[in-house]
């Protein structure tokens, strides 16, 4: 039996094809990267790539998919390995910094980009390059109980004014909410070519299209 068994009964044989076989970049393995990244390779996702330089904190625990045992280790590598033990998916795990510079070498085989960064320079450079090269790309952010799951179209990369700020209110909730939200989103560009822009509140359980 497979390991995507209820999955498929849900999606259909033609549809869990197209997710294997589709390319999809993560930009950042926190709160969000991580666990879409988990979403998407136990949903049957096979193609997997995710770009994070940053170390496992402890802080981390709580709203990432790491261990104590983790702690200090890359993100992008410790997520490949867990995944591939948990549902064999070999993922790419790049534990570069992505910049204006380097967005062509990080990003060159995406045939869809999901940008969840928390600072404003790598979502600009994400979002230029996928404009540049007309390549479908997904923005995920979090403030407070607010979350937003936008396509590169109608995305406006937010100030850099809280770039720098490291201690921020975050609820478990809120993030596991938009994971799930943002992959039903990721979902249905790849099975029916339709992409959907929402916005998502914690306090009153809120998921509302994004009216333009």
């Amino acid at each position: 039996m497979s390991i995507f068994f209820h999955e498929q009964l849900y999606r259909s044989n033609a549809v869990m094809k197209k997710l294997k076989d589709y390319p999809v970049t993560i930009c950042g393995a926190g709160a969000l990267g991580a666990n879409i990244t988990e979403n998407l390779a136990r949903s049957g996702f096979d193609k997997l790539t995710v770009i994070d330089c940053d170390r496992i904190e402890e802080r981390n625990l709580s709203t990432q998919p790491y261990y104590r045992s983790d702690v200090g280790a890359f993100k992008a590598k410790i997520l490949a390995n867990n995944l591939y033990r948990a549902v064999g998916t070999k993922i790419d795990g790049k534990t570069k910094e992505l910049t204006p510079a380097n967005t062509s070498q990080l990003l060159k085989d995406s045939q869809l980009i999901i940008d969840v960064f928390d600072n404003s320079i790598a979502r600009q450079a994400v979002k230029d390059y996928a404009e540049k090269f007309h390549i479908p790309c997904l923005h995920v952010g979090l403030s407070a109980d607010y979350a937003e799951v936008i396509w590169n179209e109608v995305y406006r990369v937010p100030s850099d004014v809280n770039d720098d700020i490291c201690d921020y209110p975050l609820a478990r909730n809120l993030v596991m909410l938009t994971v799930a939200v943002a992959c039903e989103a990721v979902i249905s560009f790849i099975a029916i070519a339709q992409q959907q822009n929402f916005t998502i509140t914690l306090k009153d359980m809120q998921v509302q299209p994004l009216l333009l």
